[in-house]
């Protein structure tokens, strides 16, 4: 006990947050940024109460067995792969999340992606010449969302935002697989099996998270069902798809174009296969990455501050 009541928790911060939910944080804690590749890391983490990570801190077993203290593990973010969560669990350590942090964003990022590979806008560069003008306009057609047919793996909070984008403001077909059926929607799309969203999707669109049993979810013989001509878009988990299988329809024409934010792993290798193919654009795990998602993810300090409390968090880890 200090003089003026009960001492701080110490909640060890090891990827940043965005300062003004760290700002709040450090009224109520004893706040150590440090990353878990830092010298000294173990010495900190034996003293954390809490601690938040984002995409790349790995808790594990072993990560937790030198955390004696540890109460709490927040994720700035949605996807809970990087944390063993039953090991959490085991040793009464709760794990907290913010799954609505950045739905709108990454649903922003998805109709960005797809609107530039299905019109293929050719722009005015440096070194520019008038007569290129109308060649470039002539020989660009693209195709109207309204034609196609959206296909969406993965139902959840961020596929039901993209289907509703898709069905309401741009009037696609919505197709949709997931393993809970989501009840009624207030968008026109329909719960079909894996196979006839492979086979009927004009653009399929990945929105999965990386649960046990998910790597490579989306492989050569899944791309093959596909449309020949279909665009694919991954802004899930970088384990889910085969970016071999990618590349490979996409030098064949199988594949008219992808978009692919997420890696594994990340950073990717520079002899990445898809790096340099005209038809796909690649992003360095942007999809979330707006000024509202970012600080909305760093809110999981609210939870982090409430388990600490001793109150029920708003936003704990599912049991899947």
């Amino acid at each position: 006990m200090s003089a003026g009541g009960p001492a701080k928790p110490v909640v060890l911060v090891t990827e940043g947050s965005d300062p003004v939910p760290l700002a709040w944080l450090k009224e109520r804690a004893n706040v150590i940024e440090q990353a878990q590749t830092d010298p000294g890391f173990e010495q900190v983490l034996a003293a954390a109460d809490g601690m938040i990570v984002r995409t790349y801190t790995k808790v594990t077993e072993a990560v937790l067995t030198k955390a004696p203290r540890l109460k709490v593990v927040g994720r700035g973010g949605v996807g809970l792969e990087n944390i063993d969560v039953p090991a959490c669990r085991r040793r009464g350590i709760q794990v907290v999340y913010t799954p609505d942090a950045n739905t709108l964003a990454v649903g922003d990022y998805v109709f960005g992606a797809m609107l530039r590979l299905i019109r293929g806008w050719p722009t005015l560069a440096p070194g520019y010449q008038p007569v290129q003008f109308r060649v470039a306009r002539n020989a660009t057609r693209g195709k109207q969302l309204d034609e196609l047919t959206l296909g969406i793996l993965g139902f959840g909070r961020v596929g039901k935002r993209v289907g509703s984008i898709a069905a309401n403001g741009f009037g696609m077909r919505v197709l949709f697989n997931d393993l809970i059926e989501p009840g009624a929607l207030p968008f026109a799309a329909t719960s079909v099996d894996k196979q006839t969203l492979y086979r009927e999707s004009d653009v399929l669109t990945l929105h999965v998270d990386m649960r046990r049993g998910n790597e490579n979810l989306v492989g050569r013989s899944e791309i093959s069902m596909l449309k020949p001509g279909s665009i694919l878009l991954n802004a899930s988990r970088g384990e889910v798809l085969d970016t071999h299988a990618v590349a490979d329809a996409l030098a064949t024409g199988h594949l008219a174009a992808a978009a692919i934010d997420v890696f594994a792993p990340e950073p990717p290798p520079a002899n990445l296969e898809l790096i340099g193919m005209h038809n796909v654009l690649l992003t360095p795990h942007i999809a979330s990455r707006t000024d509202t998602a970012t600080e909305n993810m760093g809110w999981v300090v609210r939870d982090i501050m409430a388990v600490l409390e001793g109150k029920p968090p708003k936003y704990p880890a599912p049991t899947l």
